[in-house]
């Protein structure tokens, strides 16, 4: 059966929605291809049954939520695009917020508690969140911060909320260090192992600033926008 290009990629789509809609039933986290497919195939079947755009486009973000996917994944897909076909004629769909259920709110805004302050910068072209649970150091390549220092923390913010950093923006927010058994697994993988090994740390640290992450060392700055760009499309490649 010979199918048009745009048929075929609806399959694909379909195919890896499937696949990822199976992992998640295993308890696995979605990475970015996974969580990406589940909402713009949900968006295309959602026109299939005659939604509207809007319903269609609103109904798509409510299908995952932050907890579903790896906390990169929160900072990596800020939007969701796919073209779907509706009753009036094949459209654009753009699923701002995929993952809607996640509080988010702004630097000034956030309910913060005592901790260390660490300022940081989104020298990126988009919004960027940061999550309550992510590990600061890994964060998204576009935010300027001394990796060093942030090494061993999270933000010192409630559970479950979002701080977002509009282009430009420069904030100085808590941190506190990561409680538990500090064992962190999965994020960039540069760490997969304990947080306080020495030479864990200075291994991590290396690989981060290597692959382009935007850094301050000794009050110096290190690596540039477009290193991070390409360490951004790195991670989509991998599929975190």
């Amino acid at each position: 059966m010979a199918l048009t290009p745009g048929e075929s990629d609806r399959l694909l789509i379909f195919t890896q929605s499937q696949l990822a809609w199976q992992r998640k039933a295993r308890g696995l986290r979605l990475n970015v291809p996974e969580a990406t497919a589940i909402i713009a195939n949900a968006v295309c079947e959602f026109a299939r049954d005659g939604l509207s755009l809007v319903e269609a486009r609103d109904d798509a973000a409510r299908v995952l939520t932050a907890h579903d996917v790896l906390s990169d994944v929160l900072t990596i897909v800020t939007e969701v695009r796919v073209e779907a076909r509706f009753d009036d004629g094949t459209r654009l769909v753009i699923v701002r917020d995929p993952f809607g259920a996640a509080a988010q709110v702004s630097p000034d805004h956030a309910e913060v508690q005592s901790g260390t302050l660490i300022t940081i910068v989104n020298e990126g072209a988009t919004p960027i969140g940061i999550t309550s649970h992510i590990h600061l150091a890994e964060v998204n390549p576009r935010l300027r911060l001394d990796r060093g220092a942030a090494y061993g923390n999270h933000l010192a913010i409630e559970t479950g909320s979002v701080i977002w950093l509009n282009p430009n923006d420069r904030v100085s927010l808590p941190m506190r260090a990561i409680a538990g058994d500090r064992i962190m697994i999965g994020n960039t993988g540069v760490i997969d192992g304990s947080l306080d090994d020495a030479v864990v740390r200075e291994r991590a640290l290396s690989m981060l600033r290597d692959c382009g992450y935007l850094d301050v060392v000794d009050g110096d700055e290190v690596g540039s926008i477009n290193r991070a760009e390409t360490a951004v499309a790195n991670l989509m490649g991998r599929g975190r």
